[in-house]
């Protein structure tokens, strides 16, 4: 049997969760983890122009700040991975023994060619050499072929199976695997890279461990699983199988201690690990931060999430493309039709009448009687925003969320307005959704926004405002009814804050808006 190396990327793979600003202490704690784990290849970050060398990051625009990390007398393999295209290079030195050993190249198809020049000139410079094809599984056979041909002529250190989405099935990596078993060059090392969206990146790295073969296997993994979205393929659950089937003598209780002082901060910051979006992204073979980007879209059913990953073109799935998905979500949402029979009557009980939202924010709850007495004194037009207010009858609740639409008691339906997105025709009135969108990122869609402008095109006198808190990064804090929680990523909340307080001013210039709930989250001085 060959020999089985790990090469621990927590530095470098882990940094999406955290932009890299991993703090100079904790980089220090996690390379003499790794040390005293025995790790064969630690992978010391990024280098690339597009960044600030700092001493708290592992992100670098030099060499010579990678090698800043790596302990006296380090007496194991140490990398930087270069993105092609990101580092010029003449800004790469001779190999300096002792320091940064390999550089691992990640490149995309269609930089086979160039990309493979770079590896030569890079292993000229003293360099082992990694070649990363990024998105292996969209390789076609000849192009596999191609790729293995050349580097054959570069003669790298390792060569690399790369699941960048986590979709690789078993399969499908054993026949890579056995195409690069019989053409690599065979002093060339064959080394695996998984993602772990669809809860396959250790049960793959098992199988290719157990295949029999003389070539020498590099497997990447990270401590904790630390990478974006799903993460990756953990370190302690790969070394511990090592050393329980393959004789290794990797130390479990270093990486135990890290997780414990380092990284599960972290992970309470910026959660990593399984979602239903994204095993969706891998399932569409399409990148991970689409589906960071649909998750953070509390109007979609899972349902429909699988819908507009289906309906993506199949040429803008590999590269992340934020206007893109924004986009295609809206047309997705406003691609149903609308039901305005009851439309002139609901214009006429609104027009110059004053009109009271109610949001599903958590001082809806704790505010009820000052709720309750602005309902009897000013005699409004009570409506709810996507859910059916407990602590007084609305005249009306407004839906723009499927989800909220199946939580409704079907008494409820005759005085619901919903938007067209809902695929529903049981309502009183069902109204364009596109029409009420606005141009802000964030809220774009934000339901009681989607409202305040309908009421603002029917000329409503005024609007009183309950429930409309902001949002806090303490998500079981921001809804009366802890079930209305949902869990997009927390920077996201800080766009939605900023984008509502944007929206309300501007609409404020349009309508008198009164809030009974002063806002918590968001900055609004029409209070």
């Amino acid at each position: 049997m060959g020999r089985i190396q790990v090469l621990d990327c927590t530095l470098r793979d882990g940094g999406y969760c955290n932009n890299w600003e991993f703090g100079k202490k904790n980089i220090s704690l996690i390379m003499d983890a790794l040390t005293e784990a025995n790790v064969d290849i630690v992978e010391c970050g990024y280098l690339t122009e597009s960044s600030k060398e700092a001493c708290s990051s592992t992100k670098y625009v030099s060499l010579d700040g990678a090698e800043q990390i790596i302990p006296e007398n380090y007496a194991k393999m140490a990398v930087c991975m270069i993105n092609y295209g990101e580092y010029p290079l003449d800004r790469i030195p001779a190999h300096k023994k002792g320091k940064i050993d390999g550089i691992r190249i990640a490149f995309h198809k269609q930089d086979l060619q160039d990309a493979m020049k770079y590896c030569c000139d890079i292993r000229e410079k003293g360099y082992q050499v990694f070649v990363q094809p990024m998105l292996t599984l969209n390789y076609s056979e000849e192009e596999f072929l191609q790729m293995i041909e050349l580097s054959n002529e570069v003669q790298p250190y390792a060569v690399y199976i790369v699941d960048s989405f986590g979709g690789m099935k078993e399969r499908e990596l054993m026949r890579l695997f056995y195409m690069l078993e019989h053409r690599l060059a065979k002093e060339i090392k064959i080394g695996f890279h998984s993602h772990n969206n669809m809860q396959l990146a250790y049960s793959n790295a098992k199988s290719l461990i157990s295949v029999q073969t003389q070539r020498n296997l590099i497997i990447d993994s990270s401590i904790f699983g630390m990478g974006r979205g799903a993460g990756n393929l953990n370190t302690e659950l790969l070394t511990e199988h090592l050393n329980e089937c393959e004789d290794a003598s990797y130390q479990l209780p270093p990486l135990l201690s890290v997780i414990d002082r380092v990284l599960n901060d972290f992970y309470k910051e910026n959660y990593w690990g399984y979602s239903i979006a994204n095993y969706l992204s891998a399932r569409h073979n399409a990148h991970p931060n689409y589906a960071r980007h649909l998750e953070g879209k509390s109007t979609l059913t899972i349902e429909s999430m699988n819908e507009i990953f289906s309906i993506m073109d199949e040429n803008k799935k590999a590269n992340y493309d934020s206007r893109y998905i924004e986009t295609l979500y809206l047309d997705y949402m406003g691609a149903r039709s609308i039901s305005d029979n009851n439309f002139q009557n609901f214009a006429s009980i609104i027009k110059h009448n004053s009109v009271l939202i109610i949001a599903p924010g958590i001082s809806s709850k704790e505010k009820k009687e000052e709720i309750q007495q602005c309902a009897q004194e000013t005699k409004c037009i009570s409506i709810g925003v996507n859910f059916d207010y407990p602590y007084l009858k609305t005249d009306y609740i407004f839906l723009s969320n499927m989800r909220r639409y199946r939580e409704l008691n079907s008494d409820s339906l005759s005085r619901c307005i919903s938007t067209s997105n809902i695929a529903v025709d049981d309502v009183y009135l069902k109204v364009d959704y596109a029409n009420l969108l606005n141009n802000v990122d964030g809220v774009r869609d934000n339901s009681a926004l989607m409202l305040i402008k309908l009421l603002i095109s029917l000329e409503a006198k005024e609007i009183y405002v309950a429930g409309i808190d902001g949002y806090s990064h303490d998500r079981n804090s921001n809804y009366a009814d802890r079930s209305m929680s949902y869990a997009p990523q927390l920077e996201l909340f800080e766009v939605m804050n900023r984008g509502l307080a944007s929206v309300l001013n501007m609409y404020a210039a349009e309508i008198p808006i009164h809030f009974i709930t002063s806002p918590r989250y968001i900055d609004v001085p029409i209070i």
